[in-house]
Protein backbone atom coordinates (compact mmCIF):
# COMPACT_ATOMS: atom_id res chain seq x y z
CA UNK A 1 0.00 0.00 0.00
CA UNK A 2 3.15 2.43 0.95
CA UNK A 3 4.15 2.17 -2.54
CA UNK A 4 0.40 2.98 -4.54
CA UNK A 5 -0.13 6.63 -3.06
CA UNK A 6 2.10 9.59 -4.68
CA UNK A 7 4.18 10.38 -1.89
CA UNK A 8 3.76 7.40 0.09
CA UNK A 9 4.23 7.91 3.99
CA UNK A 10 4.95 11.75 4.17
CA UNK A 11 2.67 12.71 0.87
CA UNK A 12 0.09 10.93 2.99
CA UNK A 13 0.36 12.93 6.30
CA UNK A 14 1.21 16.47 4.66
CA UNK A 15 -2.21 16.25 2.51
CA UNK A 16 -4.38 14.45 5.69
CA UNK A 17 -3.04 17.38 7.20
CA UNK A 18 -4.10 20.39 4.83
CA UNK A 19 -7.19 18.89 4.28
CA UNK A 20 -7.96 18.83 8.38
CA UNK A 21 -6.45 22.50 8.67
CA UNK A 22 -9.12 23.34 5.26
CA UNK A 23 -12.07 21.93 6.93
CA UNK A 24 -11.34 23.59 10.33
CA UNK A 25 -12.00 26.96 8.53
CA UNK A 26 -15.36 25.27 7.49
CA UNK A 27 -16.96 22.74 9.84
CA UNK A 28 -16.42 22.26 13.75
CA UNK A 29 -14.26 19.70 15.16
CA UNK A 30 -16.36 16.84 16.17
CA UNK A 31 -17.77 16.97 12.52
CA UNK A 32 -14.09 15.86 11.01
CA UNK A 33 -13.96 13.63 13.95
CA UNK A 34 -16.45 11.82 12.88
CA UNK A 35 -16.88 12.23 9.18
CA UNK A 36 -12.33 12.22 8.32
CA UNK A 37 -10.67 10.60 11.22
CA UNK A 38 -12.83 7.09 10.87
CA UNK A 39 -11.39 7.02 7.02
CA UNK A 40 -7.83 8.26 7.30
CA UNK A 41 -7.08 6.21 10.48
CA UNK A 42 -7.18 2.92 8.84
CA UNK A 43 -5.57 4.07 5.58
CA UNK A 44 -2.54 5.51 8.23
CA UNK A 45 -2.47 2.26 10.34
CA UNK A 46 -2.30 0.18 6.65
CA UNK A 47 0.62 2.25 6.23
CA UNK A 48 2.80 1.60 9.12
CA UNK A 49 2.28 5.08 10.54
CA UNK A 50 2.16 5.16 14.35
CA UNK A 51 -1.33 5.87 15.73
CA UNK A 52 -0.43 7.86 18.35
CA UNK A 53 2.05 10.25 16.34
CA UNK A 54 -1.10 10.37 14.02
CA UNK A 55 -3.47 11.18 16.93
CA UNK A 56 -1.41 13.41 18.15
CA UNK A 57 -1.34 15.77 14.35
CA UNK A 58 -4.74 15.14 14.05
CA UNK A 59 -5.39 16.80 17.23
CA UNK A 60 -2.82 19.54 17.20
CA UNK A 61 -4.61 20.23 14.02
CA UNK A 62 -8.25 20.02 15.47
CA UNK A 63 -6.89 22.86 17.98
CA UNK A 64 -6.08 25.41 15.44
CA UNK A 65 -9.87 25.34 13.77
CA UNK A 66 -10.83 26.51 16.96
CA UNK A 67 -8.88 29.90 15.51
CA UNK A 68 -9.28 29.98 11.84
CA UNK A 69 -11.65 32.15 10.18
CA UNK A 70 -14.56 32.47 9.24
CA UNK A 71 -15.93 29.74 11.82
CA UNK A 72 -13.68 29.87 14.37
CA UNK A 73 -15.31 29.01 17.87
CA UNK A 74 -12.85 30.71 20.38
CA UNK A 75 -13.39 33.70 17.90
CA UNK A 76 -16.90 34.30 19.05
CA UNK A 77 -16.19 33.85 22.61
CA UNK A 78 -13.69 36.48 22.58
CA UNK A 79 -16.17 38.70 20.38
CA UNK A 80 -18.90 38.14 23.04
CA UNK A 81 -16.36 39.08 26.24
CA UNK A 82 -14.53 42.09 24.39
CA UNK A 83 -14.83 45.15 24.99
CA UNK A 84 -17.34 47.15 22.37
CA UNK A 85 -14.76 49.15 20.29
CA UNK A 86 -13.51 45.52 19.23
CA UNK A 87 -14.50 44.32 16.29
CA UNK A 88 -14.29 41.03 14.34
CA UNK A 89 -11.72 42.01 12.39
CA UNK A 90 -9.20 42.77 15.30
CA UNK A 91 -9.61 40.06 16.56
CA UNK A 92 -9.49 37.82 13.35
CA UNK A 93 -6.11 39.94 13.11
CA UNK A 94 -5.06 39.27 16.65
CA UNK A 95 -5.13 35.33 16.25
CA UNK A 96 -2.90 35.24 13.08
CA UNK A 97 -0.15 34.99 15.15
CA UNK A 98 -1.33 31.89 17.78
CA UNK A 99 -2.46 30.01 14.31
CA UNK A 100 1.12 30.49 12.80
CA UNK A 101 2.78 29.16 15.86
CA UNK A 102 0.11 26.25 16.32
CA UNK A 103 0.88 25.63 12.44
CA UNK A 104 4.46 25.81 12.97
CA UNK A 105 4.16 23.36 15.98
CA UNK A 106 2.36 21.22 14.20
CA UNK A 107 4.97 20.85 11.15
CA UNK A 108 7.35 20.09 14.01
CA UNK A 109 5.46 17.16 15.38
CA UNK A 110 5.74 16.39 11.50
CA UNK A 111 8.97 16.57 10.78
CA UNK A 112 10.58 15.94 14.55
CA UNK A 113 8.42 13.18 16.30
CA UNK A 114 11.88 11.82 18.05
CA UNK A 115 12.11 15.40 19.96
CA UNK A 116 8.64 14.53 21.15
CA UNK A 117 9.25 11.01 22.05
CA UNK A 118 6.86 9.55 19.13
CA UNK A 119 9.78 8.01 17.50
Amino acid sequence: MDDALPGEKWGFLVITMLVILLLGFFIDFVEICFIIVPILAPVAEMMGINMVWFAILVAMNLQTSFLTPPFGFSLFYLKGVAPDGVTTRDIYRGVMPFICIQIGVLVSILLFPGFYGLA
